[in-house]
């Protein structure tokens, strides 16, 4: 074991920037598909002070290989992979780089409600095969139209800025949301429901909100309505989702969340001609990467620090 004090990456590297921050730490990589045995073994070898989780899940059994850790930071906002309860009782502080790739999810979440409405994907299809469908297609012009915001954190908001100025009317649902913009309505989910005629996803998975678009909430939307997801895939009832996009009731989805990742092949979504995938790469840019790199390495660092004070 090294003489510097060890932190484990669940993944197989971290942004220059951000080892730059850690140099007084030995950096241990689990590799890009680590599983609970890998982690724990490695966990046992380095006793590392603090994880910094990109893939993989993180539990209590991990936790417990690991005697001197005291943080355990996403290199990323969404902590639904590590195990809180676990966490806490364990004395050990869990902590988000929290807006460190706002501005890439809701980007992404803006490509994919964009390629819905214009029907983009289909359509560039189409083209590719010789065929020009000018006079018999129509699509979904989006200012005018109202677009209901579930959640309104870093990314909530941003997307709901990119809405707004597009003319889009804002409506938003968060409980712990406070002193919103003025382009942005608060309502209950019964009205988001009812009113948009375009709904995305932007809020942490909790055990509450699991499954939270299904088959009652979505027959609560407008027929036509269209469905963005670039949070996580089980906040989505997939078979409810798919049924809905197969009678018209859900125009068109676009998802970069799944419930299970990797998407398996075949899956029940794949030749869709309505739904627009993409393989969970919202927060994947190189401006991203640094950031939620920084953002999860000065966590690791605040932790240890108070913790040495």
């Amino acid at each position: 074991m090294s003489a510097r004090p060890a932190i484990l990456v669940t993944g197989a590297d971290l942004a220059p920037q951000a080892l730059a921050l850690l140099t007084e730490f030995e950096i241990v990589y689990a590799g890009r598909t680590p599983q609970e045995p890998d982690l724990i073994a490695l966990c046992r070898s380095h006793d590392p002070v603090a994880i910094i989780v990109r893939y993989g899940k993180v539990g209590a059994a991990v936790m417990d290989a690991a005697p001197s850790l005291r943080v355990i930071s996403k290199h990323g906002s969404g902590t639904d992979t590590i195990d809180k309860e676990a966490a806490g009782a364990r004395g050990i502080e869990v902590r988000a780089a929290a807006g460190a790739n706002a501005a890439a999810v809701a980007e992404q979440a803006l490509a994919l409600l964009l390629a819905c409405a214009k029907s983009v994907v289909r359509l560039n299809a189409r083209m590719h095969a010789g065929h020009w469908d000018k006079a018999t297609h129509k699509s979904v012009e989006l200012g005018g139209r109202t677009i209901g915001l579930v959640g309104l954190g870093a990314i909530g908001l941003r997307f709901a800025r990119m809405c707004d100025a597009m003319g889009m009317r804002v409506q938003g649902h968060d409980p712990y949301a406070k002193d919103l913009p003025s382009h942005v309505q608060p309502v209950d989910l019964a009205t988001l429901w009812r009113e948009a005629d375009a709904i995305s996803l932007h809020c942490p998975l909790t055990p509450d909100n699991k499954g939270l678009l299904n088959a009652t909430s979505l027959a609560a939307c407008k027929r036509g309505v269209i469905v963005v997801n670039t949070a996580r895939g089980g906040l989505v009832d997939e078979p409810a989702l798919l049924a809905a996009l197969r009678t018209g009731h859900v125009a068109a989805a676009g998802l970069d969340s799944f419930a299970v990742e990797p998407m398996a092949a075949p899956h029940p979504f794949h030749g869709e001609p309505n739904l627009v995938l993409s393989p969970h790469i919202g927060g994947v840019t190189s401006d991203a990467y640094v950031n939620m790199g920084v953002g999860a390495a000065n966590n690791v660092l605040a932790v240890l620090s108070s913790a040495t004070a």
